[in-house]
């Protein structure tokens, strides 16, 4: 029981939470300009509530008890001199002084007093007049400009017709104008100001996937915020860096494939001068064996490093590598799209493009090759009919001189490398390699490169 009231307390708590993320902004610039947009909003709010409560509420009511206190003196003045000399006067002296119209209805009587105004205004002027004078009285809008007192006196009804602008305060709309302007303006500003700043995060964003696609960005260089400057500061060293270890492992590699090359031709030009002997040609065998091994490691581990990337035609770049095995009497069904122009190291490509589709022709009779642009990469199928690739083998192709075909001859298969070589390639780009079951029956090579 204990457990299960304890399971019915967390969900109810942690689910508001999860469907309030939903709605929160992703964006690092929305997230700010909510944080900045969120007091502002409160302290409107707190702003205009108090201005409304203390303010506005105050004001009307002071104005509605200067009418009162108008229509009072009027009342009363009318009760202590009675007559129509007295009557002329105040008239007069309600419209050139007080801005007050005043009639009167002799003989008639108020009936069917209304229900009090929902206007604020109308409401304060009524407590103020109740205050103010004890004779029976009505409140209603004469028009949208002016408001009707009437009240009953002794032989008549006096009406007294008062302007809308004494009963309220137009500063109230001019402070909400100035209130909803000003907040406007201020969230104008954060947002030049927060887009500059959210600017240099999404400048090292892009410089950092293009050089995980392989290319430079020259045109990065820190500024902004401090954090932003350091973190780019922090790519720029972690960028020249690895540049190094790849310049380093290249010329590492050019020494030991002279030394190694070296040996090998001596070796060679020994064998050819021994006289004929069954050793000296397994001999001969084993020592080509060593070199195509050597080749394809110093391939593999110098991933054309030196090559630079720049705009190539990779529709272009594939019916190249497919003509070459079609030249061979290679049966493969090429179909392209359109043409696909994009930054690339065409030589590595190449390369690339030549372990894949050789490795389908070696073990296959039907290759097709396809290439389109799906959404913002390029996509490359080769599909075969051959014997395909166990699931479960699948990662293990990828890595250095691992073989299906477990023996060395060079006639079933390579040294190991080339599907090695094809994905270094394709991640040096920034895409990658996959391996399905193909509808031919065979394997299928998804090869995806971005654009």
């Amino acid at each position: 029981m204990a457990d299960h009231a304890h399971a019915s307390t967390e969900i109810p708590a942690t689910a508001p939470r999860f469907r309030l993320k939903a709605f929160l902004p992703k964006s690092l610039l929305g997230r700010s300009l909510l944080i900045i947009l969120t007091p502002l909003i409160l302290l409107q709010l707190v702003t205009a509530t108090v201005f409304y409560d203390r303010h506005w509420g105050t004001i009307t009511k002071r104005l509605g008890a200067s009418v009162a206190g108008d229509v009072g003196v009027i009342v009363s003045y009318l009760r202590d001199h009675p007559g129509p000399a007295a009557r002329a006067w105040m008239v007069a002296e309600a419209r050139n002084h007080m801005q007050l119209e005043v009639t009167f209805a002799d003989g008639e009587v108020l009936r069917n007093l209304p229900a009090e105004d929902s206007d604020i205004s109308l409401t304060a002027l009524a407590d103020a007049l109740k205050t103010t004078i004890t004779l029976p009285f009505q409140l209603s809008n004469a028009d949208d400009d002016r408001v009707a007192i009437r009240v009953q006196t002794a032989d008549s009804v006096l009406s007294v017709t008062t302007p809308k602008k004494r009963l309220s305060s137009f500063t109230v709309y001019l402070f909400l104008v100035w209130m909803v302007g000003t907040s406007l303006l201020l969230f104008g500003v954060a947002t030049m100001f927060m887009s500059n700043q959210v600017r240099s995060v999404r400048r090292l964003a892009i410089a950092a996937e293009s050089f995980g696609k392989g290319r430079d960005a020259p045109w990065f260089k820190p500024e902004g915020a401090t954090e932003v400057r350091q973190a780019a500061q922090a790519f720029l060293v972690m960028r020249d860096r690895i540049k190094r270890q790849i310049d380093q492992r290249t010329e590492m590699l050019a020494g030991v494939s002279h030394d190694l090359r070296t040996p090998l031709t001596r070796m060679k030009l020994q064998l050819a001068m021994m006289p004929s002997d069954p050793n000296a040609a397994d001999l001969k065998e084993d020592v080509a064996e060593m070199e195509r091994m050597v080749e394809g490691y110093l391939a593999f581990a110098r991933g054309e490093g030196r090559e630079a990337m720049r705009p190539a035609n990779l529709s272009e770049l594939v019916e190249s590598v497919v003509g070459r095995f079609t030249r061979n009497a290679a049966p493969i069904d090429l179909h392209i799209e359109r043409g696909l122009t994009m930054p690339l190291r065409p030589h590595a490509v190449e390369r690339c493009l030549s372990n894949l589709i050789g490795n389908a022709v070696r073990y296959a009779e039907h290759v097709a090759v396809r290439v389109g642009q799906r959404a913002d990469a390029v996509e490359i199928l080769i599909d075969d009919d051959g014997p395909g690739i166990p699931a479960a083998k699948r990662d293990d192709v990828f890595r250095a001189f691992v073989r299906i075909e477990t023996s060395r001859n060079p006639e079933t298969g390579g040294v190991g490398l080339g599907l090695t070589i094809a994905r270094d390639v394709a991640r040096s780009h920034g895409g990658d390699i996959q391996l399905d079951d193909s509808p031919l029956g065979g394997l299928r090579v998804r090869m995806l490169l971005p654009l």
